[in-house]
């Protein structure tokens, strides 16, 4: 999610939305892979579902899963773990296959709060930045140590700015005279190197590079691409996806994969007789994507870019 004021708790974007596509059913078996602050968990186990797996690769959005789920008991299985391996977390837990999947691809609000995880550019913290506290690389390592060119494409690439030239030669001349290591130091030299317009007062000069930072430390579109193909291998005939992203590179992956999976035929334009099953393996169930409404938005400002687009997985013929 976006920068914005909002109370340190997580706020589940378009929630009835959510769990009307995914159609909830009593005794059903659901995946929520990206667990955050549990909202869509506990709406899906409150409408009757049998199990949830809920999978996170923050650990402490586990912990507070075990602490606010737990009048759920074995209702709710809980995963540290990837959201790309749905497939292996649910083998290992004997579910051959589930009725929906649900997948939030924003920060939770918890993180975005918490200085000390690096996410914000208006609080002091570290440049860290990962999600999974385990991974090896920090935002401010590659700040720090990657050369001007491979920066300047990761900030243009993830973060579609168009600046990105400017910012990374700006970063690369500060480190010479000492590490950049805090969010509110990255910022701040983003802004100075940024020169000022109209559009400085609707969205924060570092913004578009602070995402691209969190989405290549944490090689985000990389589980995304991963996670598609997988969420639908472990979907029941007529179970649905639903997927809930916040900027235009993840909704991209998002619409083309579902778009082409609803195509009768998958094969690449220069093959000149179709060689795939020439039917659709879903139902399109959001032609265009959702989008928050205004008292939404009104209550939780971070919901403001969110895109929700959802897909049925049709039966064999």
């Amino acid at each position: 999610m976006g920068e914005g004021s909002a109370p340190n708790r997580h706020v589940p974007v378009m929630m009835e939305q959510v769990v009307e596509l995914l159609d909830c059913k009593p005794g059903g078996i659901y995946v929520d892979g990206t667990l955050g602050g549990g909202g869509y968990s506990r709406a899906i186990l409150e409408r009757g579902a049998s199990v949830v797996v809920g999978m996170d690769w923050d650990a402490e959005a586990i912990e507070r899963a075990h602490q606010g789920l737990g009048d759920y008991g074995q209702r709710l299985i809980l995963e540290r773990s990837d959201f790309a391996d749905v497939r292996r977390v649910l083998s290992k837990h004997g579910i051959p296959e589930v009725d929906g999947v649900v997948v939030d691809l924003g920060l939770s609000s918890f993180q975005l709060d918490d200085a000390q995880r690096g996410f914000s550019f208006l609080r002091e913290g570290p440049l860290d930045m990962r999600m999974n506290q385990g991974l090896p690389q920090t935002a401010a390592d590659m700040v720090n140590t990657l050369p001007e060119k491979e920066l300047a494409d990761v900030i243009y690439r993830y973060g579609e700015e168009r600046l990105s030239r400017k910012i990374a030669r700006a970063i690369v001349a500060a480190r010479l005279k000492g590490r950049i290591d805090t969010t509110l130091e990255l910022a701040e030299l983003i802004r100075r190197a940024v020169p000022y317009t109209r559009d400085s007062l609707r969205i924060h000069p570092a913004t578009r590079t602070f995402q691209a930072l969190r989405i290549a430390v944490n090689r985000e579109l990389d589980s995304l691409e991963r996670f598609l193909p997988e969420a639908f291998d472990v979907l029941k005939p007529g179970g649905r996806l639903c997927a809930v992203a916040f900027h235009s590179l993840e909704d991209r992956i998002v619409k083309e994969t579902f778009r082409n999976w609803a195509r009768k035929c998958r094969c690449p334009s220069e093959r000149p007789v179709c060689e795939c099953e020439g039917r659709p393996l879903v139902r399109l169930l959001t032609r265009k994507a959702l989008r928050p409404g205004a008292d939404e938005v009104g209550h939780n400002p971070r919901a403001r870019s969110a895109r929700l687009r959802a897909a049925q997985k049709l039966p064999p013929p």
